[in-house]
C-alpha cells in the first residue's frame, strides 16, 4: 500500500512540477533557436472557421486587415459552417468592401475540421494562418508568425493567447504556456494555440473529417515530417476568460480529443517514431492518467494514516498528506470564496474531472466534433 500511495503521489507531483522545471532546464541548457528573417514575406491565407459568430465577425475581420503585412500578399478566407445567425451574410458584406475576402458557406454544420479543409483546399498562399473567429489579434501577429518559418526546419508556428480577466482558468492558461514556451526552445512543443497559427500549405494533410484537435493533429504531423514547431510570443491572440462550467466543457472536449489521437495515430506511443515522444507522454498523457492516480492517493493515504503497526513518521506523513487533501478539495468546492487557493485548486480539480469525463465521452462515442 505504501508503495502504491507513493507511485501515485510521484506521477502527481512529476506531471505538474518536475516535468516543467525538467523543461525549463532542458531549455536553458539545450536551446534550438530558429533562423528567423525579417524580410521573410511569404502569401499568406487566412484561414477562418465560424459558427454562428456574427458578435465576433466584424471586429476579427477589422483586426485581420489591420496586420503589419503586405496588402498584396495576404487572403481572407472565411468559412460560416452551418450558422443560424447572420455569420454568411455579414461575411459577404465585409467581402464587398475587400477584394482579399472569399467567403465559403455550407448549410449543414459538419464541423471545424471539415472547414478547414474546405479552407486548405482554396487557399492559394504558400503559408496558412489559422485563428477563431472570436479572438482578434495584434497587428504583429503575422509578421511573428512567419519569420521562424523563414527557417525551412520550422514546419508550425503557434501564436499566445491572451487571456483577458483574472480567476482559475487564467492562471492555469499562464502556466500551460509557460510550459510550451519551454517546449518551444527545444522545438519539441506537441500542441499550438487554436485560436492563432501558421503552418506552410504544402506541410498540411487533409484533417479527419471527426478530428477534434486541430491544434494537437497539425503539428504532432509536422513532427513526424522530421520539422518542429516553436512558439512567436508575440503573436497574440485575445480571449476573454471562461467561467467554470464553460472551462469545464472546453477541457472535457480537449482530453478527449487527446483520447481520440492516440487511437488515430498509434505511432505517436512509439519512441523511435515520434520525435516528440517524451514531451507528449509528460505534457499530455501523464495528465490523462493523473485523476486516477489522485484517487488511489486519496484512498491509499487514508488507509496508511489510519493503519496499525506502522512507524509514527510514516503514520505521521500519511495523516498529514490526508488531511491536507481533504483542506485542498474542500477549498476547491468553495471555489473563490476560500480565496486564490481556492480559485486554483477548483481549476485543477476541474481538470481533472474533466479528463475522467473526456475519457467516458471518447469511449462512448459521445463526444461531438461541432464546436
Amino acid at each position: 500500500m505504501n508503495g502504491v500511495a507513493l507511485g501515485a503521489l510521484g506521477l502527481v507531483v512529476y506531471t505538474y512540477a518536475g516535468y516543467p522545471l525538467l523543461a525549463a532546464a532542458w531549455a536553458k541548457v539545450s536551446p534550438r533557436r530558429p533562423r528567423v528573417r525579417d524580410d521573410y514575406e511569404p502569401r499568406v491565407s487566412v484561414c477562418l472557421a465560424a459558427h454562428d459568430g456574427e458578435r465576433y465577425l466584424e471586429a476579427k475581420v477589422r483586426s485581420l486587415q489591420a496586420l503589419d503585412y503586405p496588402h498584396d500578399k495576404l487572403e481572407i478566407l472565411i468559412v460560416s459552417d452551418g450558422s443560424q445567425d447572420g455569420t454568411e451574410a455579414l461575411a459577404r458584406r465585409l467581402s464587398l468592401e475587400d477584394p482579399r475576402i472569399s467567403v465559403f458557406a455550407s448549410h449543414r454544420r459538419f464541423g471545424k475540421p471539415t472547414a478547414l479543409n474546405t479552407l486548405c483546399r482554396n487557399a492559394r498562399g504558400e503559408v496558412l494562418m489559422m485563428t477563431d473567429v472570436r479572438q482578434p489579434v495584434s497587428p504583429n501577429a503575422l509578421r511573428e508568425l512567419v519569420r521562424p518559418l523563414a527557417d525551412p526546419n520550422v514546419g508550425c508556428v503557434s501564436g499566445s493567447l491572451v487571456l483577458q480577466g483574472e480567476n482559475g482558468a487564467s492562471a492555469y492558461w499562464r502556466y500551460e504556456l509557460t510550459i510550451r514556451s519551454f517546449e518551444a526552445c527545444v522545438g519539441g512543443m506537441v500542441g499550438v494555440s487554436g485560436s492563432l497559427y501558421a503552418v506552410r500549405r504544402a506541410d498540411v494533410r487533409e484533417l479527419p473529417a471527426d478530428v477534434l484537435l486541430d491544434d494537437m493533429w497539425v503539428p504532432l504531423s509536422v513532427a513526424r515530417s522530421a520539422k518542429y514547431t516553436v512558439l512567436a510570443e508575440g503573436a497574440k491572440a485575445y480571449d476573454e476568460t471562461c467561467d467554470d462550467d464553460r472551462e469545464f466543457s472546453r477541457k472535457v472536449r480537449t482530453l478527449a480529443g487527446n483520447y481520440q489521437l492516440i487511437a488515430k495515430m498509434p505511432w505517436l506511443l512509439v519512441p523511435h517514431r515520434n520525435p516528440v515522444w517524451f514531451q507528449l507522454v509528460s505534457h499530455k498523457l501523464c495528465r490523462l492518467l493523473c485523476p486516477w492516480a489522485l484517487a488511489v492517493l486519496f484512498v491509499a493515504s487514508g488507509a496508511l494514516a489510519f493503519g496499525i503497526g506502522r512507524p509514527a513518521w510514516q503514520l505521521a506523513f500519511w495523516r498529514t498528506a490526508f488531511f491536507a487533501q481533504i483542506a485542498f478539495y474542500g477549498a476547491a468546492a468553495l471555489g473563490a470564496r476560500a480565496g486564490k487557493l481556492g480559485t486554483l485548486a477548483r481549476s485543477f480539480t476541474v481538470l481533472n474531472a474533466a479528463a475522467v469525463v473526456g475519457f467516458w465521452r471518447f469511449a462512448s462515442g459521445r463526444q461531438a466534433v461541432t464546436w
